[in-house]
C-alpha cells in the first residue's frame, strides 16, 4: 500500500502543476494573445498524464477499499486546479491515520499473543 501511495502523490502534484499551466498559462495566451503553443505541447500531455492519474487514484483506492464513491470524488480533484493538492493532502492524511489504526491493532494483538 505505501508503494502505491508514493504513486499517487507523485503523480497528483504532476497533474496539479501541469494543469496550473495549461490553465493559469496556456489557455490566457491561446485566447487573449492568439498564441497556442502551451495548449499544444502542454494539453496532449496533461491529457496523457491525468490518464496515469485514473489509474494510480483506482490502484490506492483498490487497495484501501475504498467506496467507489470516494474513488471517483478524488479521480474528479484531477479536473479542478489547485485541488489536486488538496484531495492529495486529504488522501495521504487519512490513509496514514488508517495505517497507524491498522498498525496499532495489529501490534496489540500480537501483544497478547507473546
Amino acid at each position: 500500500m505505501h508503494g502505491a501511495l508514493i504513486r499517487y502523490r507523485i503523480i497528483a502534484w504532476i497533474v496539479g502543476v501541469v494543469l496550473i499551466v495549461l490553465v493559469l498559462i496556456g489557455v490566457p495566451l491561446k485566447y487573449a494573445g492568439g498564441n497556442d503553443a502551451v495548449v499544444a505541447a502542454v494539453g496532449p500531455t496533461h491529457g496523457f498524464l491525468f490518464m496515469v492519474y485514473l489509474v494510480a487514484t483506482f490502484d490506492l483506492g483498490r487497495r484501501v477499499r475504498w467506496p467507489l464513491s470516494r474513488m471517483l470524488l478524488v479521480m474528479l480533484a484531477g479536473t479542478i486546479p489547485f485541488l489536486s493538492f488538496y484531495a492529495e493532502r486529504r488522501v495521504t492524511k487519512w490513509i496514514q491515520h488508517v495505517g497507524s489504526t491498522n498498525s496499532d491493532s495489529l501490534d496489540a494483538n500480537h501483544s497478547l499473543k507473546a
